[in-house]
């Protein structure tokens, strides 16, 4: 298998397209988990990793229903959404935002239905350990998980409690934006930096060529599945206009948005990175999440080219575990 290339459009053929009239942001929708799932079903059929996506779909259905559930969680005041706006600064930003007590309590309610739904093995009994670990190894692993630090990472452990924190943000997105709708500032918006989730801060896992809006392009929020508006131009992570070029596993000879590969990688030149760039319009049931872990071969191939991974997928990480006992164990 190798990589093809392609051609991406001008700027000016980015601007005549895009159009004036653009929505910044989508929040996520009440459904995104079970959306995730199906698309992660549907994936795994014949697929060399189909244990581990179907495993990942049980727990985004187990999200699903711990939403579904309509807990209620501390939200921000209107002085800190004024003081975010004015600093230019998201205003729940993963590493820092406090996490109140509720998203523990969540997480083990997650992980004991998922683990009714999982047979016997070494899934369930992660699931089950985790669910009776204490707050402090569960809020060592969270802060590891959203500050970006993977030594000591409980590595089994880590897309369980990942889950647990997209659970916990998606929440604090969706019922922020519905307490302070109509309010003097709103709760979310741009911020100083383009590249980074306007409501969390996070790195995006993906960008999306949205339907509508002539192929406008959003980048992915992998913690609160947030979507904002970015160019298509500009490299999602030095936002150079330089040495941007696509690349893909099935080689294309134009850049028609219709054929071709659905899931691309979006390659920077200048600063040696890449991020994928999914296509709905070349199937339209792409999720970020479900669709990045099923094209990992993707990643390899790029990465043989001497380029890194700019997404952050929160359920498929690397850390050095040999250096902090995993959650619910002693060192």
């Amino acid at each position: 298998m190798s990589l093809g290339s392609q051609k991406i459009l001008s700027p000016e053929e980015i601007a005549v397209r895009a159009g004036e009239q653009l929505s910044f942001l989508h929040l996520p929708e009440p459904g995104l988990f079970a959306e995730r799932a199906r698309r992660l079903r549907a994936l795994a059929e014949g697929h060399a990793m189909r244990d581990f996506l179907l495993f990942v779909a049980e727990l985004a259905e187990a999200q699903h229903r711990a939403l579904s559930a309509r807990v209620a969680v501390p939200l921000p005041a209107p002085a800190d959404i004024a003081a975010a706006a004015d600093a230019g600064e998201p205003l729940l930003p993963a590493a820092t935002f406090p996490r109140a007590a509720v998203w523990r309590a969540s997480l083990r309610g997650l992980l004991a239905d998922l683990a009714c739904h999982l047979a016997d093995g070494p899934a369930r009994a992660t699931a089950l350990r985790l669910a009776q670990a204490g707050d402090e190894p569960l809020e060592a692993q969270a802060g590891r998980l959203l500050s970006g630090v993977m030594l000591g990472l409980d590595l089994a452990g880590a897309p369980l409690i990942a889950a647990g924190l997209q659970l916990h943000w998606v929440r604090l997105v969706q019922q922020t934006a519905a307490a302070h709708a109509g309010g003097p500032v709103a709760p979310f918006g741009r911020i100083d930096d383009p590249t980074a989730c306007p409501c969390c801060g996070s790195p995006p896992v993906a960008s999306v060529e949205r339907l509508g809006g002539e192929g406008a392009r959003y980048l992915a929020c992998g913690l609160c599945a947030t979507q904002w508006h970015y160019v298509r131009i500009k490299c999602t992570r030095c936002q150079s206009t330089k040495g941007v070029s696509l690349q893909s596993l099935v080689a294309t000879d134009d850049c028609d948005t219709t054929t071709g590969a659905a899931v691309q990688a979006e390659c920077c030149s200048e600063c040696g990175h890449y991020l994928k760039l999914m296509h709905p319009a070349r199937d339209n049931g792409l999720e970020p999440v479900a669709d990045d872990l099923a094209s990992l071969t993707l990643d390899l191939l790029v990465s043989e080219g001497g380029l890194q991974r700019h997404g952050l997928n929160l359920l498929l990480l690397f850390g050095a575990p040999d250096e902090a006992a995993p959650p619910g164990r002693e060192h």
